[in-house]
């Protein structure tokens, strides 16, 4: 007899989950399930909905509407046990600038009334994870915006979370910084800790995320796998053409045969084809010369300009 497979457990569930303040509807009407050990996604631009639907998981704003399960427990009347068993590292970095850098995971640790010693020796193993143990006893202020937030990112750890939610971990930092975070993130995914994250960009969502819903306008127009999203709603590689100020509306009409499909931004043509250098040799073949020419694989930004008609960054 064949048995069934066991379905993964769920650390999030929504079902058809609302957020309103007053006549402006935040999130509506979502439906989203993370499962235990993943790194799950929320992607779009800023005022997407994805920081209200992160404070709805994080148990600290009320649901408008629709059903919201985390870690099995509804966040109407088990909120202190659901806060007791996650960690939240919030957009911006509120760490106590009066305190040094061991005192705000030692202090932030007692709150959740852990013994002195265990708080003690979790501080330690956190400050070399983060790579902070020769800062433990500088001062906030003087750490770079990389160390700051890859201090947030300790403090969020504490409690030994079982699901990690992270509003835009990686805003305001440089590409190296970007990228010690990132290996950080990594690093606790293999250890079996579930994350959850808010994004604009759309190369961290490839790097991180198992799964992600693309979100627009508070509701979810897409959900998948970066890979999948881009097969599904792009082409293999894109051109992107820079012409003369004001000429990528009159040109578009001209080369749309070219590809199978043409988008106008401002300053330049995206076209979408299977080989981007073929699409960019027949446009010169017609007698258009392009001041700048590059072909470059699809990415997620490319699936939000299809599915919504703007970039991530609009």
């Amino acid at each position: 007899m064949t048995q069934e497979p066991v379905a993964p457990e769920a650390m999030i569930s929504a079902r058809g989950l609302r957020k309103g303040f007053g006549e402006v509807e935040a999130v509506r009407g979502i439906d989203v399930e993370v499962h235990r050990g993943e790194a799950f996604g929320f992607l779009g631009p800023n005022g997407a909905g994805k920081s209200s639907t992160m404070r709805m998981v994080a148990a600290v704003s009320p649901v408008s509407g629709g059903e919201l399960r985390i870690l099995g427990l509804d966040p109407a009347t088990d909120g202190p046990e659901i806060r007791s068993r996650i960690g939240v590292c919030p957009q911006e970095d509120t760490l106590d600038t009066e305190l040094n850098v061991f005192d705000n995971l030692y202090i932030y640790g007692r709150y959740f009334g852990l013994p002195r010693a265990e708080v003690r020796r979790r501080c330690e193993e956190l400050l070399a994870f983060v790579q902070l143990t020769e800062k433990a006893r500088s001062k906030v202020e003087d750490l770079s915006g990389g160390m700051k937030r890859r201090l947030t990112i300790a403090r969020s750890l504490v409690n030994r979370p079982e699901l990690l939610l992270l509003d835009e971990p990686t805003t305001g930092l440089d590409p190296q910084a970007r990228h010690v975070v990132w290996d950080r993130l990594f690093r606790l995914k293999q250890q079996g800790v579930t994350l959850v994250l808010t994004t604009h960009y759309m190369d961290e969502a490839e790097q991180l995320c198992d799964r992600l819903v693309v979100m627009d306008g508070g509701r979810v127009v897409a959900e998948g796998s970066p890979s999948s999203l881009i097969r599904e709603h792009s082409t293999r590689e894109v051109a992107e053409l820079r012409f003369g100020t004001g000429e990528h509306e009159a040109l578009a009409p001209r080369l749309e045969d070219l590809a199978e499909r043409v988008e106008v931004l401002p300053d330049r043509l995206l076209l979408y084809a299977a080989d981007g250098e073929a699409a960019v040799a027949a446009v010169h073949g017609r007698g258009l010369h392009p001041a700048m020419s590059l072909v470059r694989r699809s990415s997620l930004e490319d699936v939000f300009l299809r599915l919504t008609g703007r970039t991530l960054v609009d």
